[in-house]
């Protein structure tokens, strides 16, 4: 039974909880609650005229176990989507797979008046921190990385807040920078995060990822 698209708790005026039916198989249930996130994904059409590449597309489900008001422990089950995309670039002399971009999508689970979501607090720099990795590039690890600016984009129909990052990582004895940028917000239930990453010298990069951003899809099927 999926509960991400709904409130199942009501708190009365005395602060008790007022438990309909279905509310009670919530707290009370054998089962795992079972959250699924709508894919994110930026269109076909965009991707190819940015010049890149579909890296892959993947759902993960992770389970945990959360205390629900009253000291109720459940098991919480919830799919995550990812999906990646690569673009080779010419830096450095070389042809290398230097920039990415990615789109993740995680339930909200709201369960009981409360959102189970541990991702749902961060901040930008935060999620930053979280998913950088999961950008496939061919540049090293990342050190001083510093928040540069923030500016605001029109994606799914509503003003989002991009933030931007700069940071540094050594190529073959040369110290170049890289930018990333990150959105994210909340849009039918689901926590989308919208990141992409590309050497600071490459200006059209940096359109590139925006129109990525704004071209975003949610929820779309697989």
């Amino acid at each position: 039974m999926t509960f991400s698209r709904r409130s199942v708790l009501a708190a009365g005026a005395t602060g008790s909880l007022a438990l309909t039916a279905g509310c009670l198989d919530v707290v009370l249930g054998n089962g795992p609650l079972e959250f699924d996130a709508g894919r994110v994904a930026p269109t076909d059409e965009a991707v190819a005229t940015a010049g890149y590449q579909e890296r892959d597309v993947s759902d993960e489900t992770i389970e945990r176990t959360v205390e629900l008001p009253g000291g109720v422990e459940r098991e919480v089950r919830a799919t995550i989507w990812q999906s990646t995309y690569t673009k080779a670039v010419d830096y450095a002399g070389q042809t290398r797979e230097g920039a990415a971009f990615a789109g993740v999508s995680i339930p909200g689970m709201q369960v009981a008046g409360q959102s189970l979501n541990p991702l749902g607090e961060l901040s930008n720099t935060e999620l930053l921190e979280r998913f950088r990795g999961q950008l496939p590039t061919d540049h090293g690890e990342l050190s001083g990385l510093t928040h540069e600016e923030s500016f605001g984009l029109e994606i799914l129909g509503d003003g989002r807040t991009v933030d931007l990052f700069v940071g540094t990582t050594d190529l073959e004895g040369e110290t170049i920078e890289i930018e990333l940028k990150l959105t994210s917000f909340d849009h039918e239930g689901d926590l989308l995060v919208l990141l992409g990453t590309y050497p600071k010298l490459l200006t059209a990069e940096s359109a590139n990822v925006e129109e990525l951003m704004e071209s975003a899809e949610h929820p779309i099927s697989s």
